[in-house]
């Protein structure tokens, strides 16, 4: 029988989010913390802004919303564009943006699972989808309608218990699950085809009985019919967003030293001006 809970959510008519500003967002965070990863926020920018504006059910006023679709950010240090969405959304306001990084701060580095929007603690890399898939077996075994999307690396697949609840999510077909594969190329100590390659990667997950598809992760109506193929089928689903590290911002892109480079207030203002342009 259904569940109580069985989501009446529907998406909520939130405009779409301007990637510019929420660019501007992280890096307002990350000066302001001298904290790291900013590339690798900006490769999920129009990700998670199609996600929040199109794709998931959730309530605007209430994060714990119990009929809500979820959203695992497994990619935890990705998570200052999760931050930028919850400022526009009203979740965080601009006291808890200046303030990011700093002792005793609501936001930390990495997605911490007591802040309202983050479903999962995600700072080791590897221990998002399984709690993701965790969540997707409950929902499914109460009979809701409610669905789960993880946010996942490429480099993050190098991990075997990516792999444990892939197999796994495959063989109980859970239908209500959807990975997003943030694939920039790039990981902490350099090109992921150099590192570990795993590619093809809509290939091994179709093996491993997903649906796969795969997607420029910058084109917002491009990501906005993946996903809406991808809901199609009883099978879970991977998205491949191909997408650039550190988009956005010239001296960024494709530069993995700015993977653990901080901004100083001269490359700050660099970023900034050409967010602005």
């Amino acid at each position: 029988m259904p569940s109580k809970h069985t989501a009446a959510l529907k998406s909520p008519k939130i405009p779409s989010f301007d990637p510019t500003l929420l660019r501007r967002h992280v890096i307002r965070m990350a000066y302001a913390g001298q904290s790291v990863h900013v590339p690798c926020a900006f490769s999920l920018i129009e990700i998670v802004s199609i996600l929040y504006s199109k794709i998931l059910r959730f309530n605007p006023k209430n994060p714990k919303d119990d009929d809500r679709d979820y959203l695992v950010l497994s990619k935890g240090h990705g998570v200052m564009a999760l931050y930028a969405c919850f400022k526009e959304l009203g979740w965080l306001g601009d006291k808890n943006l200046d303030e990011y990084f700093h002792d005793a701060s609501l936001l930390r580095g990495l997605a911490e699972s007591d802040i309202p929007g983050l479903e999962a603690t995600a700072g080791s890399l590897g221990h998002g989808l399984p709690v993701a898939t965790g969540i997707a077996l409950g929902l499914k075994l109460k009979g809701s309608s409610q669905r789960v999307y993880c946010i996942v690396g490429d480099g993050e697949l190098n991990e075997g218990s990516m792999w444990e609840a892939i197999a796994f999510a495959g063989h109980r077909k859970l239908g209500n699950l959807t990975v997003i594969v943030d694939a920039n190329g790039l990981q902490a100590m350099g090109p992921t085809q150099a590192i570990l390659d795993m590619e093809p990667l809509a290939g091994k997950f179709e093996s491993f009985h997903f649906a796969a598809a795969e997607s420029s992760g910058h084109d917002a109506a491009a990501l906005e019919r993946a996903f809406a193929s991808l809901a199609k089928s009883p099978l879970p689903q991977a998205l491949i967003a191909r997408t650039v590290k550190g988009k956005g911002v010239s001296f960024m892109e494709n530069d993995n030293r700015w993977h653990y480079t901080r901004l100083t207030q001269d490359s700050m203002e660099r970023a900034l001006k050409e967010l602005a342009d």
